[in-house]
């Protein structure tokens, strides 16, 4: 009995580590070398071929990115149910799109999903696999070569390999998914993506750090004699990554390694290198393959219409002289540009551009299809788009300024249309396919251009549409688990005799609000919208503000922060006492030439500023002679009349206020006015206590109403009080009006063929 106790946990312990070496270590227990290699993607040229009943046809990667994000979760949480996906791929198969593009190892629920919405499927979705590096790795002391970035990039290659393959468990994933993987999806995934958009400081330390290390000679990959020790290392990765899939399943498919323009493989002149620092190049054409890979290589790019628009500043470069250049650069660093230019291993842009690239099938200048036709022009090999598209955010971050694609300010109808038009010039440049970024809004996403104003740590868990960056999806979150609070669509059955808050004469002042917005309501009996004023003090921080409003000669009986004026449809704003005006304490040396910290407004100046955010810091090429400020921002608090109801005909996402008979609805985003961390209800303390910006809990804010007929009173203000909702904001899907013209477009484009 003894023997067989121990036979029997001798057997129990080699099943386990054979389980283990096979499922957890990717230890291949039935490999055969001589097993024949099957593969239903191949290039041929510029052209992807699919393997379609035993006959490869051209293929078109339509596809759309699909984060990782819902509200309430960060991305690394993984919390997309296996529910939501089928609903999502149906959505997505529904809109006319042929693939997903997926970042990084999602967890199991994703690939479970996958494989039963495609299984029997005859027209199936296709996946387009990302290989994700962290971004701390490339932000820091080690170059490409390091243990912590290579070698774990070639393992989460081989991780990767075989979830798509049905044999993997993984666990604890340095931040990617986790579960029990066990549905083979390979026969729908056409590619891997390897690595991210590469930061110039990592290409550059490689290159220079690992020079010896400039060429590799693989199975199925090997390098030009060009290449640089970056793009050696990337030769390295994708022919491990095919060795392993080929050895251990016998299969090969596309391989594309990403790739955005700041390190694109082109060398622009002086001034495009000194503004934007374009300091590396990356060719994939430098990478080759063997005889052995029969399926092909691709070259992927994330190219969005406005940034960075290295086109735009050759063109406004080329109106000076060299003397003038030198004045404007500054001479040195001119020189110095000219230096870095000559020692990168590049194509220069000009030789890959003609001057009919700058136009567009409408006729229209536009330097976005100029910069696409120049990186089919260079490359043989097929070229994917693999991120491109517009936000519907509220706050604007870049404006491209041929077509106005810009980042940001928006309505979705401009969405729709945005994305159209780069998906036409994307075609028409001779592109193979392009991913739309994105799916789905995702509240935790921050933009370089608010995220100095907003608690970080709490993203997730409001939806701030002053932060662009959050709402590139087709898919929007709006607050309430099934409607919102509130719309801003003059219908105001909504209101109740509860939501009133302060009154003065005839007005009424009534307040509501959610995971997005505050929303108000004015009733002033008789109101014309052209001739009539109205004023919304709000008194949100007790640190500051003043009873009175020189621009307005408007007075409070309380300190107002804020201060909101309804003047007509296109004279409506919201101004800021000057001592709480983020943009002066963060930028002030930027956009007013002088620093606030020495020279503090005075903590109860009756100065109010109009709200803005930046664009750029620093103007392109500016004029030294010139004394001020170089910075360029927008007026970020003027404010929108429209119907912002999804529900009608005549809706306008960008809407912030509306007239309807004696009333007007208004809503305001919770970052216009100081909010870092509305779950919480912290807003910004005083700036030049803190030498910056820190959080202060409230709860409350002061609210008044008034006109312009008793200007000459002070304008009461009563309590609203505010109470966050933590960490478990409410949501609903919505598509937005930019799903349904994009899904007609392709569709129109399907029927024509």
């Amino acid at each position: 009995m003894k023997k067989f106790i121990i036979a029997v946990c001798v057997l129990a312990a080699l099943c386990f580590a054979a389980y283990t070496a096979y499922y957890r270590f990717g230890v291949n227990l039935t490999v055969s070398p001589d097993r024949p290699v099957e593969t239903f993607t191949r290039t041929d040229g510029q052209t992807i071929l699919l393997e379609r009943n035993g006959v490869y046809e051209p293929f078109e990667i339509r596809g759309v990115d699909m984060g990782a994000g819902i509200p309430g979760h960060w991305a690394t949480d993984f919390a997309v149910d296996y529910d939501t996906y089928l609903r999502w791929f149906a959505q997505i198969q529904e809109l006319g799109a042929n693939t997903i593009r997926v970042y990084t190892i999602h967890h199991d629920a994703f690939y479970n999903a996958f494989y039963d919405y495609n299984h029997g499927r005859e027209e199936p979705l296709y996946l387009l696999h990302g290989v994700w590096v962290n971004d701390y790795m490339q932000f820091s002391h080690r170059d490409g070569y390091d243990e912590e970035i290579l070698w774990t990039l070639q393992e989460d290659c081989r991780t990767l390999s075989d979830i798509l393959h049905g044999n993997r468990d993984l666990y604890l994933g340095r931040g990617l998914g986790s579960g029990r993987y066990r549905k083979d999806v390979s026969e729908w995934v056409i590619g891997y993506l390897i690595g991210v958009e590469w930061e110039s400081s990592l290409v550059i330390y490689t290159n220079q750090k690992s020079e010896a290390r400039r060429s590799y000679q693989g199975t199925y990959l090997y390098t030009a004699p060009e290449a640089t020790a970056f793009e050696a290392l990337l030769c390295q990765v994708g022919d491990s990554l095919i060795e392993y899939e080929t050895r251990r399943y016998g299969q090969q498919r596309l391989v594309a390694f990403s790739n955005w323009p700041t390190t694109d493989p082109f060398v622009y002149p002086a001034a495009v290198t000194g503004y934007r620092y374009k300091l590396a190049c990356v060719d994939v054409e430098h990478v080759l393959a063997t005889e052995n890979y029969r399926s092909g290589m691709f070259a992927s790019y994330h190219v969005y219409p406005y940034f960075p628009d290295y086109l735009e500043i050759m063109a406004e470069a080329a109106q000076y002289s060299d003397e003038e250049l030198d004045r404007r650069m500054g001479k040195e660093t001119r020189a110095s540009m000219e230096y870095r230019i000559s020692k990168l291993q590049g194509v220069p842009i000009e030789d890959c551009l003609r001057p009919e690239d700058y136009y567009d099938s409408q006729g229209r200048y536009n330097t976005y299809i100029a910069y696409l036709r120049a990186l089919a022009r260079h490359h043989t090999l097929p070229v994917v788009i693999t991120e491109y598209g517009v936000t519907t955010g509220r706050g604007m971050a870049q404006r491209d300024v041929n077509t106005g694609r810009n980042q940001g300010h928006m309505s979705e109808q401009e969405h729709g249309q945005a994305l159209v038009d780069c998906y036409r010039d994307i075609m028409d440049a001779g592109c193979a396919g392009s991913c739309v970024f994105t799916w789905q809004d995702e509240w935790f996403k921050r933009t370089w251009n608010t995220m100095y104003a907003v608690d970080l740590d709490n993203t997730a868990y409001w939806s701030d549409c002053q932060t662009n960056e959050q709402y590139f999806g087709l898919l929007a979150f709006d607050p309430g688990e099934e409607r919102s609070v509130c719309y801003v669509d003059g219908d105001i059955s909504e209101w109740t005799e509860e939501d009133r808050v302060a009154s003065s004469g005839d007005l009424e002042l009534s307040m509501k609000y959610d995971e997005k917005y505050l929303y108000f309501l004015v009733k002033k009996p008789g109101l014309q919208p052209e001739n009539d004023t109205i004023y919304i003090p709000l008194d949100v921080t007790p640190k500051s503000g003043s009873t009175y409003c020189q621009n307005y000669r408007v007075g409070f009986e309380r300190a107002a922060d804020f201060l909101v004026v309804i003047r007509g449809e296109d004279q409506s704003r919201v101004v800021v006492q000057k001592r709480y005006e983020v943009l002066a304490a963060v930028y002030g040396a930027e956009y007013y030439a002088d620093d606030y910290y020495i020279n503090n407004p005075d903590r109860h100046t009756p100065e109010f500023e109009r709200i803005k955010l930046p664009l750029v810091l620093t103007e392109v090429l500016p004029d030294r002679d010139q004394k001020g400020a170089g910075g360029v921002s927008y007026e970020t608090g003027k404010l929108r009349h429209g119907n912002g109801n999804p529900d009608s005909e005549d809706f306008d996402s960008l809407a912030d206020f509306i007239f309807a008979g004696d009333y007007v609805e208004l809503r305001l985003p919770w970052q216009l006015l100081n909010f870092s961390n509305p779950s919480e209800m912290e807003v910004h303390d005083d700036y030049y206590q803190n030498y910056g910006i820190e959080n202060l809990s409230i709860r409350e804010i002061y609210a008044g109403v008034g006109s312009r007929e008793n200007r000459g009173t002070r304008i009461p203000m009563e309590a609203v009080p505010l109470k966050g909702w933590g960490r478990n904001p409410t949501s609903h899907e919505r598509l937005k009006r930019s799903y349904y013209i994009l899904r007609d477009y392709w569709a129109s484009l399907d029927g024509e063929s």
